[in-house]
């Protein structure tokens, strides 16, 4: 090294080492002033927008329900569903004689949210192989009106899954009009 930090210069070329080389690279470009070579960036691809768009309204459809209930025509007694096929008999083996291996609580929750949550914990115990479970939605005592928001919701969601079978209010002691048992399809492990 020489002093200042720089490196020997090299002894110059003969002459026809020199043409040679000079012959050898004749068609390369120099470098930028900086030392590199700058690509030709690629434009980004194009931003499909009308297929988002179509992609939430078909997840805001399916958060809509496709039946408008009448709150007043119902009530606490017709809170039980049995799938076609069925025996009426499971019912009340639902109301009585099962326990809830698993439990989803959705008090607070929006109708979005519960629905979503509704979705996640149908699936969490179609994988692991549970058969009754209970799922809390609350009286209303606390929402305007003190009219429960998510019962009739959650009532009507379970009847368009494929994996529930049946349901039935709860009993007093494990919540009352306030929750409902759900008998779910068997799976194999």
């Amino acid at each position: 090294m020489k002093k200042g930090g720089r490196p020997p210069a090299s002894p110059p070329l003969p002459a026809d080492e020199a043409n040679l080389f000079r012959q050898a690279v004749a068609d390369a470009e120099p470098l930028t002033h900086h030392g590199r070579f700058l690509h030709d960036v690629p434009p980004p691809p194009p931003i499909p927008l009308s297929r988002f768009r179509d992609e939430r309204e078909v997840i805001l459809e399916s958060l809509r329900d496709p039946i408008h209930w009448d709150a007043d025509t119902e009530s606490d007694a017709d809170l039980s569903y049995v799938r076609p096929g069925l025996s009426r008999q499971t019912l009340r083996r639902l109301r009585g004689q099962w326990v809830a291996q698993a439990e989803l609580d959705l008090h607070g929750l929006t109708k979005v949210e519960a629905k979503h949550e509704l979705a996640e914990f149908l699936y969490e115990c179609k994988r692991r192989g549970v058969r009754c479970v209970r799922i809390v939605h609350g009286k209303g005592l606390r929402s305007p009106n003190r009219e429960p928001v998510l019962k009739h919701h959650v009532r009507h969601w379970l009847m368009q899954r494929d994996e529930v079978l049946a349901y039935v209010q709860a009993k007093p002691a494990d919540g009352g009009g306030g929750a409902v048992m759900v008998l779910l399809k068997g799976y194999g492990r």
